[in-house]
């Protein structure tokens, strides 16, 4: 009888009274949608990797042709980042997110219906325009999804796999869909995922509101764009020109400059939009350098070894997708294991430990991986387990790392931060392996630096 008083009082009926269970189950589904959405953007930034032989073929392009078409989305992806953290969080996580995704989507249907290559190249810079405004948005979001912190930090372990697991997929994929249909099939997915998230969130995501007294900081993000995309455009450049020549120096040296200027204006900016403070967290920048780390060890190993299947064994590109499927099989293990070791050891130690575990994958595969007579049950298959194992648990803790103690009004720029370090790593990483020759020395150098970071981390967290 109190009860239903109190339900009167309300102005509530048991039926209609929402509860904790409503709650989680709106918010489950809404991670599964944010989820969904971040493997997408990730699965585009890798599902040209194996086709890539057929698209060069059919338009005739040369190797740097090919080098800039598999770079023009992470170009721009990575290149307005912050820019796109900071709409974020002036205007609003969701309403972002919207904008992201239906130039995601468009851009993302253009692209199979490519005529020739200039199309396709503007196809892959339009999707890495939506992309860099929905992947801080929905960090955005995600934060309004955990207001607690505790369920926001079990969130940020689970999302941290996410990332690799969606690069694992692109992988996987791609060989299997060109070879069933051709490569314009792989543009499928993110279209696909785009049309549900645009119907499905207005029901599951709560409404974010605008940040107020928030300035854009127009200036910044000019320098910002243009220093990241130039410096990783002449980086990319690296594997088919040397780092004297004038294609690579001038980019180079020029994002570099545009860089130092960022850093400098955003120190006298009022409300700049990376503020400095921000990185001067130890906890945070660890856990930064872990995640950009883990995605250059993935990326380059995906990379080599893809050509080198393809190319030193002969292998087709079905085949080649399928020989990392063990790699997605331990990531899906490993991740379900992240949170519940998170939340008992501590995200610094998980983080420590994850490093320390892919850097024994990347040792073996440099020792054997190579080797065309060394069958692939012992040449591959070890560091094809041990890698994601470790890069599950180091991009689970790292995510965790990286959020902890931003304030909700943030969470924009937060999201940004993370996937900016997320994309520049295996930029910036794989054009450093390369000039130190051969790709078993490449992975034996990844695998050092993995080890020292490692020890850092837990040593000092």
């Amino acid at each position: 009888m109190q009860e239903a008083q109190a339900r009167e009082r309300d102005g509530t009926t048991g039926h209609h009274r929402p509860d904790a269970r409503d709650r989680g189950s709106r918010a489950r589904g809404g991670f599964i949608l944010l989820g969904g959405v971040q493997m997408a953007l990730i699965f585009t930034l890798a599902a040209l990797a194996v086709p890539l032989p057929r698209i060069g073929a059919e338009f005739r392009l040369d190797r740097a042709d090919l080098i800039l078409l598999s770079a023009a989305y992470g170009l721009t992806f990575a290149g307005l980042l912050l820019l796109g953290g900071r709409l974020a969080d002036r205007f609003g996580g969701r309403r972002t997110l919207t904008a992201g995704l239906l130039t995601f989507g468009a851009a993302s249907a253009l692209a199979p219906l490519a005529p020739g290559y200039e199309a396709l190249l503007a196809a892959r810079f339009g999707q890495g325009i939506g992309a860099a405004l929905v992947a801080p948005a929905a960090m955005a979001v995600l934060r309004a999804l955990f207001p607690a912190p505790v369920a926001y930090g079990r969130a940020m372990a689970t999302w941290g796999g996410l990332s690799v697991l969606g690069a694992t997929a692109g992988n996987l994929l791609s060989g299997v869909i060109a070879a069933a249909s051709s490569w314009r099939g792989t543009f499928a997915v993110p279209v696909a995922v785009t049309l549900a998230a645009l119907l499905l969130a207005p029901r599951l995501l709560p409404a974010t509101p605008p940040g107020t007294g928030r300035a854009l900081d127009l200036p910044g993000a000019l320098l910002a764009t243009a220093g990241i995309t130039l410096a990783s455009f002449g980086l990319v450049l690296t594997d088919a020109h040397s780092w004297g020549s004038a294609p690579v120096l001038v980019p180079l040296v020029t994002g570099v400059a545009l860089l130092a200027a960022f850093a400098a204006l955003e120190r006298r900016t009022a409300d700049p939009l990376l503020p400095p403070d921000f990185l001067r967290d130890g906890r945070r920048a660890l856990g930064l350098a872990a995640i950009g780390l883990t995605a250059a060890g993935t990326a380059t190993v995906f990379v080599l070894l893809s050509l080198a299947l393809q190319e030193g064994r002969g292998w087709s590109a079905p085949l080649t997708s399928a020989a990392f499927a063990p790699f997605a099989a331990a990531l899906l293990g490993s991740g379900r294991l992240a949170g519940p070791l998170i939340g008992r050891y501590g995200p610094g130690r998980v983080t420590g430990a994850g490093l320390g575990t892919a850097a024994a994958g990347l040792g073996l595969l440099a020792a054997t991986g190579f080797d065309g007579s060394v069958p692939y049950a012992y040449g591959l298959l070890p560091g094809l387990l041990l890698l994601p194992a470790g890069g599950a648990l180091s991009f689970a803790g790292a995510a965790v790392l990286a959020v902890e103690g931003v304030p909700t009004d943030r969470a924009g720029l937060a999201g940004g931060v993370l996937n900016t370090a997320m994309e520049l790593g295996p930029t910036v990483l794989f054009a450093a392996l390369l000039t130190l020759g051969g790709d078993a020395v490449s992975l034996a150098a990844a695998a050092a630096l993995f080890t020292a970071l490692a020890a850092v981390t837990i040593r000092t967290t």
